[in-house]
């Protein structure tokens, strides 16, 4: 029986060591022999992840490259200065091989200390790089349909008028530490506003166990892909109703696999049992994979049968009517990249679903979509469109500048110029 590819690698980087770093402590005073162990560990990695998901790689790096165009347009259409990405994502996006490879380290070094075997280390590493590539493709998907709706949205006028950057946030890291879930990004359209919130059911901060009370619900709360509000929504956090989060106008969820329709997946929800501040932190110090395992039902094989939890087993298409009966939006949307069985589409169609199906990476077929949530923009009142366009109209010009400077430039400008602006009042109000 032939060797992997990837196991003539690791022998080849052993024979190495073991002339070399016996003791494994894989320092190297010698630059040439850095350099050498250098390259014979990125050709294990690289075979290794060559291996496991070479053709998958080739497709992310095209799916990629069709999220960057999206991500350019969207910024052009809205007017916005660019975007921010999650620190996995954005390594994802900047060499898709690269990022799986660094999935590799703990597992690889564990390997060549001896701690494991080939066969541990074969199904750990792999598992470890199908779960990235696979999370990173649907995070992809997700945000290409998000930003293809938002693009066709700018080029019938719509601008980004938040976050006050002008960039568009694609990630949630550190912003809600104050207890409070903001958008992603508020659109001004001719009817007012509209609010985007991405995953946003997520935790909040907290400080003991009152606190942990009142957001536990926001631990465990189901996380539709996209949800959309009418006006100017900052916070949609209500950790003590019930769902903790406000009502959407419509939810948008996103299904980027062939058959996402036959999987099945454990839904933990409101079913899970709350632990107090003590018992969180207890468990934090214990170390982070840990901790997240009990409370988040993190799989992790150390402590699976410390873990306490209550979950429901549904298959997707179960989890989308779900969505539709917990949080009651006003329209939901199911966007799927592939065409879907005529009985999966019946009955969500019947369960209150609108279906968008055979998409691929088509935007135009988003059009209907963007085009139907227009009908939810509110709040503009007039004076707020004013300022918001004022702020647009001088970030076109030059960029780089915070609304708060730009609207004291406009009343000091005011009051240099009060003759002018009394005699343009007067002229208007007669």
């Amino acid at each position: 029986m032939v060797e992997a590819s990837w196991v003539r690698h690791y022998r080849e980087l052993t024979r190495f060591l073991d002339r070399y770093d016996r003791e494994r402590r894989f320092s190297f005073k010698d630059p040439r022999l850095k350099a050498r162990f250098q390259e014979l560990r990125e050709r294990f990695r690289r075979s290794f992840v060559r291996e496991v998901a070479g053709r998958d790689v080739v497709k992310a790096r095209e799916w990629v490259n069709r999220f960057k165009a999206s991500l350019k347009r969207a910024c052009e259409a809205l007017g916005a200065e660019g975007w921010l990405l999650s620190k996995e994502l954005k390594s994802f996006v900047k060499d898709p091989e690269l990022h799986l490879r660094k999935k590799l380290f703990n597992y690889m070094y564990d390997l060549l200390r001896g701690r494991i075997g080939l066969e541990d280390f074969e199904r750990s590493a792999s598992a470890a790089v199908r779960t990235s590539l696979t999370t990173n493709l649907r995070t992809i998907y997700q945000d290409w349909v998000l930003m293809s709706i938002l693009s066709y949205m700018g080029r019938r006028g719509a601008r980004l008028i938040y976050p006050e950057h002008g960039y568009i946030l694609l990630e949630r890291s550190g912003r809600q530490r104050s207890g409070r879930i903001p958008p992603n990004a508020i659109l001004r359209l001719k009817g007012g506003y509209l609010s985007f919130f991405l995953e946003a059911p997520r935790p909040v901060g907290w400080e003991d166990s009152s606190d942990l009370s009142r957001a536990w619900r926001l631990y465990t709360a189901l996380r539709p892909d996209v949800m959309v509000y009418s006006g100017k929504v900052m916070n949609i956090a209500r950790p003590m109703e019930d769902p903790p989060i406000a009502r959407p106008d419509v939810i948008i969820e996103c299904k980027e696999l062939e058959d996402w329709y036959v999987r099945v997946r454990d839904v933990r929800g409101p079913f899970a049992k709350p632990l107090s501040a003590e018992e969180w932190r207890s468990k934090w110090i214990r170390g982070l994979w840990e901790g997240l395992a009990e409370v988040l039902g993190v799989e992790r094989r150390e402590v699976e049968e410390k873990a306490v939890r209550r979950t429901l087993r549904l298959k997707e298409p179960q989890i989308l009517v779900l969505y539709m009966r917990v949080y009651k939006p006003r329209e939901m949307y199911l966007v799927s990249r592939s065409t879907m069985p005529g009985d999966v589409r019946r009955s969500l169609e019947e369960n209150g679903i609108t279906v968008v199906d055979g998409v691929g990476f088509d935007s135009r077929r988003l059009k209907g979509l963007a085009v139907s949530l227009e009908k939810y923009a509110s709040g503009g009142d007039g004076v707020e469109e004013l300022k918001d366009e004022v702020v647009y109209r001088v970030r076109e010009r030059i960029g780089g500048v915070s609304e708060e400077e730009i609207l004291r430039a406009v009343y000091r400008l005011a009051l240099d110029r009060l003759d002018e602006l009394a005699s343009y009042i007067r002229c208007r109000i007669t």
